[in-house]
């Protein structure tokens, strides 16, 4: 290797989310992700969790001193490009996570994550008005799906129709683009981004494949992916949404119950 290839770096994201011990979800998920699309993953962890195919087991949540200082020492010393927040139980790690997002100077997307895939709750009921008011309002990108949207602002969304309601709902916490994921609905898999003028609608073909564990963490990892790269947010987001779509194209069995996305489907590899 030579000295001019060893000085150069990838762009550096910072992901701030639980473990999954499953290795679908959460930090591994993320970490899975920015390796796949050429940036440096970095991580804080928040919670760790019992976790696999079939559902959570259990969680515990690190003191927020503990996160704290992680983000701290990655951040003062390597810095980073952009930040995508994933699993933050509590109203107290909201908060501090909020603060900290709030002081770095970087693009952010925040996962509002609610419950996982098998319906395990992951967020405090006492956390919501946390992460309305503030978490949502450093958010570059907010990626909420449906079940969130409902959580956080009571709009109740059933077809295509009331995604541009729920986008208005979720914009109104002051994140400066929503993406609103309609992958609940049936269909294709359509999805809503705007920041109050500009819109984008962005659609996927809906494929017959249950294993699908994973697929908000990476996608918010995806655009954080992009954003450290230098895209705009909507040219994040497609380049994300292209991504994950061939992700859960190519999602596999894993366990007695919902496999995760395959994070290494370019490659031909898989994550086994």
């Amino acid at each position: 290797m030579s000295a001019s290839s060893r000085a150069s770096a990838p762009p550096r994201v910072l992901t701030v989310a639980g473990s999954d011990s499953g290795g679908g979800a959460g930090i591994q998920a993320d970490l899975k992700t920015m390796l796949a699309l050429g940036v440096h993953g970095m991580s804080v962890l928040t919670a760790v969790t019992a976790q696999n195919s079939l559902g959570v087991q259990g969680a515990w949540e690190l003191p927020v001193e503990a996160v704290r200082a992680q983000y701290r020492s990655v951040v003062d010393d390597i810095g980073v490009d952009a930040v995508k927040t994933g699993m933050l139980s509590s109203a107290e790690l909201v908060e501090t996570v909020a603060e900290l997002i709030g002081g770095t100077a970087v693009p952010s997307v925040v996962d509002p994550v609610g419950v996982s895939k098998h319906g395990d709750s992951l967020l405090a009921a006492s956390a919501l008005d946390s992460v309305r008011t503030k978490l949502l309002p450093v958010a570059t990108v907010a990626t909420p799906n449906l079940d969130e949207v409902a959580q956080l602002t009571g709009v109740e969304v059933e077809s295509e129709d009331g995604m541009r309601r729920a986008a208005a709902a979720v914009l109104a916490y002051g994140p400066t683009w929503v993406l609103i994921k309609g992958g609940h609905l049936s269909g294709d898999a359509v999805d809503f981004l705007t920041d109050g003028s500009q819109e984008h609608w962005l659609r996927a073909p809906r494929f017959d494949n249950r294993h699908t564990h994973g697929t908000g963490c990476t996608l918010a990892s995806a655009i954080a992916s992009g954003l450290a790269k230098g895209q705009s947010v909507p040219e994040a987001v497609a380049a994300a949404k292209e991504y994950v779509t061939g992700a859960i194209a190519a999602g596999f069995a894993l366990g007695g119950g919902i496999g995760p996305v395959d994070h290494g489907w370019r490659f031909g590899t898989g994550d086994v």
